[in-house]
């Protein structure tokens, strides 16, 4: 449901202005309206830039968190945000820090290294041969392109041999004119380099132990520190968001406000003597959005934020999409052991998030349970066919398969056919949506077109559709469902515009009817695809469970059960992956596209965020 919003502008003076901010702030009703779009200052750009470093320090802290856990508990301290910007500082010079230590210890394993293959050699004696005029140089070739003759002419000496390469050094007074690769050692004694190494690895593991202790200690009084900066960009943009005018001596400025807390925001404004207009919202108004659904349909809000907050003139999608999608979902899912994994992980998840997080656990056990239900429905579970088993436990409940093999509808599965009647429904439903929206908007007339549709389709299924499947309907009746198929055409020929002439409304009329008969097939063969995913996820897991069981028979039972266990777990992980994408994808395009477009869904609402001072509140 779409809450009632009030429109409310001000008129301050400059000299109150910053007094009746602080006020509405107090209250936090006030959605402040941009005026001033594009308009910033340097407190704005100032914040902006404070909450980027904030969130790579909470990056920081959280990647602390799980990789430089030594085992040692710290108590967390309490929450000072004062302490939590300086904290910020720590941080950063902390990173930059351990970044230059890992640096440090990148060149100085490089230098080992290259050291490694000539010993722990002193390079001040180089010096000294050098004073007598031979110069000492390090060359690196294949063992077997080694010649002896660089032996003779230039007293070529091999130190080592590693990974085919010989390494050796020569003693001449210029540069010798040899096939090998001429090598530029470190200055100083590979020792030397070993024991800076080991200092570097000391105090890198020092700087990761200090992110570690401040993050468990100190972690909550950066997060309140980075709320105060939120407080301070808000109050910021709200500033860029009033009109100046007659100079800079009032200023005007347009909320909105929750209708149920109009009046408290009244009374304030009254004793505070500003002046202020309250009215409704118009049509062409920006108009915030605030959503409000029960325990159940809130849990699939998420979803609808994918693809958009409904504006105001929207009628609330998500009641009605909520038990269609969580359905479509076990339809592609299609087995019911896929379905218990689901919603076993869900329930076991649910005690350890965050209780904002919680509600994606609940919706994840929803469609969990709801994926067992059509699993059964269908006979499938972990890839085992239920309807070709012999089992003894399962002749009881075998004739209820909607797949059991002998049973089909018109000739075709009986999940196909299942399938377009719930995508019928879900387009009629989509359908009286839309209807709803124009009546609303622009008074009942405007709503018949559409719902003459919905009746007319409705009494042409009963007429036509009910003795083609055998049923014996009274010639009266017959008679009634003419007369209202009559009746809806006159409202979808001559009364789909009531605001347009009498020809201008048949021409509509026949332009809508080539669409529906073209649109509402294909709506419903869109449809078909829930009984195909959900049957090529039961075929993969049943050949992924033959493989498993025909590749290994001819293994001895105590050496079989490990190839047969990693064959079962490897196909079903893949194919649970894949079911789980197409079962949120599909879902999500039938609501999107076919949903949405038959409900007149036009989106694009911004989200009510009412002027305010956040608090930091710690998650124990």
């Amino acid at each position: 449901m779409i809450e009632k919003m009030k429109k409310l502008t001000f008129l301050v003076t400059d000299r109150e202005y910053e007094t009746f901010l602080a006020d509405i702030r107090e209250m936090g009703v006030v959605h402040v309206q941009e005026l001033q779009s594009g308009k910033t200052s340097e407190a704005l750009q100032k914040g902006l830039h404070m909450a980027e470093r904030y969130k790579a320090a909470v990056a920081a802290m959280d990647f602390a968190k799980e990789t430089y856990d030594l085992g040692i508990t710290h108590t967390a301290l309490p929450v000072d945000a004062k302490r939590g910007s300086e904290l910020l500082v720590e941080i950063e010079e902390n990173l930059e820090q351990h970044n230059a230590q890992k640096h440090l210890i990148d060149r100085l394993e490089k230098a080992i290294k290259q050291l490694e293959p000539w010993g722990d050699f002193d390079p001040e004696s180089l010096k000294r041969l050098a004073e007598v005029d031979c110069s000492v140089h390090f060359f690196v070739c294949a063992s077997k392109m080694f010649k002896a003759e660089w032996r003779e002419d230039y007293f070529a000496t091999p130190i080592s041999e590693n990974g085919g390469k010989c390494y050796f050094m020569t003693f001449s007074q210029e540069v010798p004119n040899i096939t090998a690769e001429r090598l530029d050692l470190p200055e100083k004694r590979l020792s030397e380099y070993q024991v800076e190494l080991e200092q570097a690895q000391a105090d890198l593991k020092a700087n990761e132990a200090q992110l570690f202790r401040l993050q468990a200690e100190e972690r909550d009084s950066l997060l309140a520190a980075m709320t105060e900066n939120e407080n301070t960009i808000s109050l910021s943009k709200v500033h860029l968001s009033a009109d100046s005018l007659i100079g800079d001596t009032l200023k005007m400025m347009v909320g909105w406000v929750l209708a149920e807390k109009s009046d408290e925001l009244v009374k304030m404004l009254d004793d505070k003597h500003v002046f202020y207009e309250v009215e409704e919202p118009q049509f062409d108004d920006d108009v915030p959005i605030k959503i409000k659904n029960g325990w159940y349909s809130s849990l699939f809000e998420p979803i609808l934020r994918m693809y958009s907050l409904p504006n105001y003139h929207d009628l609330d999608p998500t009641p009605l999409f909520a038990p269609f999608f969580m359905l479509f979902f076990g339809l592609c899912m299609g087995d019911a052991g896929y379905g218990a994994l689901i919603l076993l992980v869900c329930l076991f998840m649910k005690g350890k998030l965050s209780d904002d997080m919680k509600g994606f656990a609940n919706l994840g056990m929803f469609l969990g349970g709801m994926t067992i239900i059509c699993g059964a429905l269908t006979g499938s579970f972990f890839g085992i066919d239920l309807t070709k088993q012999d089992w003894a436990f399962l002749a009881p409940v075998k004739p209820y398969f909607i797949n059991e093999s002998n049973f089909t509808i018109w000739g075709y599965s009986p999940m196909m056919v299942i399938s377009v009647i719930i995508g019928f429904i879900q387009v009629l439903v989509g359908m009286c949506m839309a209807s709803a929206k124009a009546a609303k908007l622009f008074g009942w007339r405007y709503g018949i077109g559409k719902m003459s549709w919905v009746v007319a389709l409705l009494a042409a299924i009963a007429c036509f559709g009910l003795p083609a499947c055998g049923v014996v309907m009274p010639l009266v009746v017959t008679y009634i469902l003419y007369g209202i198929i009559g009746i809806c055409a006159i409202g979808i020929y001559f009364y789909n515009t009531p605001n347009k002439n009498v020809f201008m409304n048949f021409g509509s009329g026949v332009w809508d009817t080539y669409n529906m008969a073209t649109g509402l097939l294909g709506d419903l063969l869109s449809y078909i695809r829930l009984f195909a995913l959900g049957l090529t996820g039961g075929v993969l897991g049943g050949v992924f469970n033959t493989l498993a069981f025909d590749l290994t028979e001819g293994l001895p039972l105590y050496v079989r059960w490990l190839p047969l266990l990693l064959i079962l777990l490897l196909g079903h992980g893949m194919n649970f992956a894949l079911c789980m994408i197409s079962s949120f994808v599909h879902p999500m395009r039938l609501t999107f596209v076919e949903f949405f477009k038959n409900a007149d869904f036009e989106g694009g609402g911004k989200e009510y965020s009412p002027f305010r001072v956040k608090t930091y509140k710690k998650n124990h």
